[in-house]
């Protein structure tokens, strides 16, 4: 597995490495010129817009990166190596996606992280005093929904990985050579997400259920609500997983 998740984090980092060092240092610098006010105001018009545009380039290599880890996975050659691997198909599925995940999750952050500074250089010293003294005053509250939040964003970057990767299996297994085979898994894909929001009525009894058309949202609140949630989208994306880890060892079409 440790093999698996070096080979797969080497294959996307290069490209995916070298964007994030140039968004990111730009950012720096804008950032440090701004803190210490050498920068006129269009200038850090400048800066937050070209922020905006890195979040964007990172967004697309990083969706370009995983695309070719993933094919890698299903798409000869790569793919005569990868499933000739000694090892439990569940391991590698998990360090090619652990590989994506320890790439995009904390690339996104600090490039989003360096906009947000950017914007408060932007809007000034006043401005930005009284949103740090905010915060300082509401330290606990903010940090908690920050760290919630980042939380659920990264459980749902996983459920979303194991549906794609669910999809493309369903696509290189039962739906092979079929004709509309590409119709036919987006029909599966709409079918799975329909199914996985159908399971968030087992938190009926201590949730609010709201409904958009055919899909069913639920709302928690407190600790242990988001617990819940959390802990239900996670045990969703480890039966997608190993669904997924089984047609891939039985069913799969190279």
């Amino acid at each position: 597995m440790k093999a698996q998740f070096k080979y797969a984090f080497l294959s996307g980092l290069s490209v995916r490495g070298a964007v994030f060092a140039v968004v990111f240092m730009i950012n720096l610098v804008f950032i440090v010129l701004g803190s210490l006010g050498w920068l006129p105001f269009a200038a850090h018009v400048t800066a937050v817009s070209l922020g905006g545009v890195g979040i964007a380039v990172m967004l697309v290599v990083n969706i370009i990166s995983d695309i070719a880890i993933i094919r890698r996975m299903f798409a000869p050659p790569g793919a005569y190596l990868y499933a000739l691997t000694p090892s439990p198909r569940w391991k590698t599925l998990l360090s090619s996606i652990f590989a994506m995940a320890a790439m995009d999750v904390p690339s996104m952050i600090l490039v989003i992280a360096s906009q947000v500074l950017l914007a408060l250089n932007m809007v000034g010293k006043e401005v930005r005093e009284m949103v740090l003294s905010n915060i300082n005053q509401n330290t606990f509250l903010i940090y908690s929904n920050g760290i919630r939040g980042m939380v659920l964003l990264i459980a749902g970057y996983f459920l979303l990985l194991a549906v794609i990767l669910f999809c493309i299996t369903i696509k290189k297994s039962f739906l092979y050579a079929r004709t509309a085979s590409g119709l036919l898994t987006f029909l599966a894909a709409g079918a799975t997400v329909y199914v996985l929001s159908l399971l968030q009525l087992v938190l009926v009894p201590f949730a609010t259920v709201d409904r958009y058309g055919i899909f069913i949202v639920v709302s928690l609140s407190g600790t242990a609500g988001f617990v819940m949630y959390c802990t239900l989208i996670l045990l969703e994306a480890a039966a997608l997983l190993v669904l997924t880890s089984h047609l891939m060892e039985k069913r799969i079409n190279i």
